[in-house]
């Protein structure tokens, strides 16, 4: 291994400061590559010997990791807040950032983080963009409700943003002059808005679960009651592979469903629900476990039994860790659920 060169990277919009070195420590280069494919591609194809690559996970590592990945022999990526704990200094630049993602890199204490096959994060981006039309959706549904309690007009709430009614409260305030022809012209924008954003949302949603990579899969996970396809396609496409995920704590962990825990001096103190999860999966599992009870029985069990011990909020949580159980063995077996034989 002493042959092997190891390279630092840190990654920005324009540039890639880089630096390498030998697995003693010797410094071989270093220096600055332009971000762009081919600039990246002729650097790799320069360094003669085999290298094993780290760089920090940051919004542009995607494309990076993927043109270099075929000329490393291993490329890892650096998890940022735990980069960030162990290379934090007064002095910080560039090419000291790379410099100590090499050392950390050559050291094996670089505090590695999961970077998904590509075919993955191409379907998780069409997830998120499905997710940022609905929330866009809603926004638009909200802003048509303001409009209206700004100038005082009466509406039915349970079916304002029905089409028929809008329509026809759109048109009784066309023949009346108390109401401004602004706010007139913005509901009809808002809901023209709002109507495309929900069209467009259905229109991924369907291509994501029709898709030959996800179909088999998503069918499996929705045998569980209280499982739609939303849920099943964000556990798919934000969990990635399930074999990485050692037991059901460490999943539970990661969708963000656990405290926070502070011990010292024999105190051991829990707090809220940490913020070092995956943000899109606790969302859609907090609000799934609102549902889920409605739909399986076992479940509703749960948040009845959790209920009854404190607040709601611990009840959905509880719901949700289940729900996490399930959805893992279900990944795990690639089989329908079975109540029967015990999935969590």
């Amino acid at each position: 291994m002493n042959a092997v060169y190891y390279i630092g990277l840190d990654i920005h919009k324009k540039s890639i400061s880089f630096v390498i070195k030998t697995h003693a420590g010797q410094l071989i280069r270093r220096g600055t590559v332009e971000a762009t494919r081919p600039a990246l591609t002729a650097w790799a194809n320069q360094i003669s010997q085999p290298w094993i690559g780290a760089l920090e996970a940051t919004m542009f590592s995607g494309w990076v990791y993927d043109l270099l990945q075929p000329h490393a022999h291993e490329l890892q990526v650096a998890h940022p807040l735990l980069l960030k704990a162990i290379t934090c200094a007064k002095k910080k630049n560039d090419r000291l950032d790379a410099d100590k993602i090499c050392d950390l890199l050559r050291c094996d204490l670089l505090p590695r983080c999961y970077m998904a096959p590509s075919p993955i994060r191409e379907l998780r981006r069409v997830l998120r963009y499905r997710n940022l039309m609905m929330r866009q959706a809603v926004r638009m549904k909200n802003k048509i409700a303001g409009l209206l309690m700004e100038v005082g007009e009466p509406y039915v709430k349970e079916k304002l943003h029905r089409k028929k009614y809008f329509h026809t409260l759109l048109d009784e305030l066309e023949a009346r002059d108390e109401v401004p022809a602004s706010v007139r012209d913005l509901l009809a924008l808002s809901r023209a808005q709002m109507e495309s954003c929900a069209q467009l949302e259905r229109k991924l949603l369907a291509a994501l679960e029709q898709h030959s990579k996800l179909a088999a899969r998503v069918a499996r996970l929705r045998t569980i009651d209280g499982v739609g396809a939303v849920v099943a396609l964000t556990w798919a496409l934000e969990i990635g592979e399930p074999e990485r995920f050692g037991s059901i704590r460490q999943a539970v962990s990661y969708c963000g469903l656990c405290a926070a825990q502070k011990q010292s001096a024999g105190k051991d103190q829990r707090g809220p629900l940490s913020k070092q999860r995956n943000k899109h999966l606790q969302t859609t599992l907090i609000e799934a476990a609102k549902l889920a009870p409605r739909y399986n029985q076992a479940l509703a069990a749960l948040h009845e039994r959790e209920l009854k011990r404190g607040a709601r909020n611990r009840a959905t949580v509880a719901v949700a860790r289940k729900l996490v159980a399930y959805l893992l063995a279900v990944d795990r077996r690639e089989d329908g659920f079975k109540a029967a034989r015990g999935a969590a």
